[in-house]
């Protein structure tokens, strides 16, 4: 992340241009992004392949390996039972940013978080907090959480995963 002390950045990629989409009268909108939250579409398409886990590995950390995937493929029930994705929801009101102690975890617009890893101390509070265990540490100590970046729905051979856009996110627990 570099010497930078803002959290890590999440939601759409702006436009090529600078120009964030369109306002009423087609005049642009420039600097808007649009709030997009990552959502499981289709849990019942999954095939335990991991292939979310390893592409959000692999492109947000560097590494394919699932302890730093901010994406969980379970199994329910053993080798033949169903598979459970666990994915950051996108809270309004993040039990996980409320449980961090240094204020590393942000509210981000649209719901969910944003990590500033230098005020991380890999307490492992937030992690705690998180209702549905979406928040983890890899075997370092560092927090993994989703930015809701959308790595993972490319590479999902079956649909399970996709973007949606929110205009301002109430779900969440």
């Amino acid at each position: 992340m570099g010497s930078s002390t803002e959290p890590e950045e999440t939601g759409a990629p702006a436009p090529a241009g600078g120009a964030g989409g369109e306002a009423e009268g087609g005049k642009p909108t420039l600097g808007k992004r649009k709030k997009r939250r990552l959502k499981v579409a289709h849990p019942e398409r999954c095939i335990g392949c991991l292939s979310c886990m390893f592409a959000c590995s692999r492109i947000n950390a560097g590494r394919a390996s699932p302890d730093r995937s901010a994406i969980k493929v379970k199994t329910q029930g053993g080798l033949e039972g169903d598979f459970a994705v666990v994915v950051c929801r996108a809270c309004t009101d993040p039990p996980c940013a409320r449980a961090c102690p240094t204020g590393a975890l942000v509210r981000r617009e649209g719901g969910g978080v944003l990590l500033n890893r230098e005020l991380c101390q890999g307490c492992g509070a937030c992690a705690e907090a998180c209702l549905i265990r979406a928040i983890s540490q890899d075997d370092e100590g560092q927090t993994v959480c989703c930015k809701h970046c959308g790595a993972c729905v490319a590479f999902c051979p079956h649909g399970v995963l996709e973007m949606e856009e929110v205009e301002e996110w109430t779900g969440g627990l």
